[in-house]
């Protein structure tokens, strides 16, 4: 892979927790090569570290040892502060759980992280109501979250991840709470983003359905389908 299709260079990457007295390793001696503008569905067993992977790609845990290189970075070398600022810039995150805020509307959680970032308000709130638009909650935008279905509320996250047009999502079991029918409807959008934005989507999924419509299929066993 040359240097322009490279974005994350994984060099033996190993993950241990300290519990109870003793040590569990749940990544050992990873080595990946992830290109950028593609979409890579990662599978495993439960317990195999799918979402310790996705954590420390997107710097918000930190490698036991071996080195996470993104677009010739190495991440362990990086301040706090610098750590936030790439992340901002250059990363979105989508959670299982969608994490809203639930005292805050779906135009204000979605504009957060952009609030966040210093962006001027009003163009914040534009921004958010432009992807919620494009994802059919135009009639939704002042609803909280108690007040939307589980694909509405993943629907407003995956907005919330946009606003600050990275060019990576990690997308953690995006459609793991979510029924067979809602499920598709949010793998489409987030395809249809990777397709027409050239952004670059890492999925941690259990689904085997959905990991066969990704790009590039990676098993935690460091194998590659």
């Amino acid at each position: 892979m040359n240097t322009e299709e490279l974005l994350y260079n994984i060099v033996g990457l190993h993950k241990a927790f300290s519990l109870g007295g003793g040590t569990i390793n749940v990544l050992n001696d990873l080595n990946l090569q992830l290109p950028r503008n593609k979409w890579i569905a990662v599978t495993g067993p439960s317990g195999c570290g799918k979402t310790t992977l996705l954590h420390i790609l997107g710097g918000l845990d930190k490698p036991t040892k071996g080195q996470v290189i993104l677009d010739g970075v190495n991440l362990e070398k990086l301040s706090a502060s610098q750590m936030t600022k790439l992340r901002y810039e250059k990363i979105g995150f989508v959670f299982q759980s969608y994490h809203l805020f639930p005292e805050l509307s779906a135009l204000e959680n979605a504009a957060l992280p952009a609030l966040q970032w210093k962006t001027n308000r009003k163009q914040a709130y534009q921004n958010a109501k432009n992807w919620l638009t494009q994802f059919g909650l135009e009639n939704r935008i002042h609803h909280r979250p108690y007040e939307l279905s589980g694909g509405e509320q993943q629907r407003v996250a995956i907005a919330r991840s946009l606003i600050n047009n990275p060019n990576i999502i990690l997308a953690d079991e995006p459609t793991g709470n979510l029924d067979a029918k809602s499920a598709q409807e949010i793998i489409n959008i987030l395809r249809d983003v990777r397709n027409n934005q050239k952004k670059t989507l890492i999925m941690v999924t259990h689904d085997p359905n959905i990991a066969a419509q990704a790009d590039l299929h990676i098993k935690l066993d460091n194998s590659m389908a």
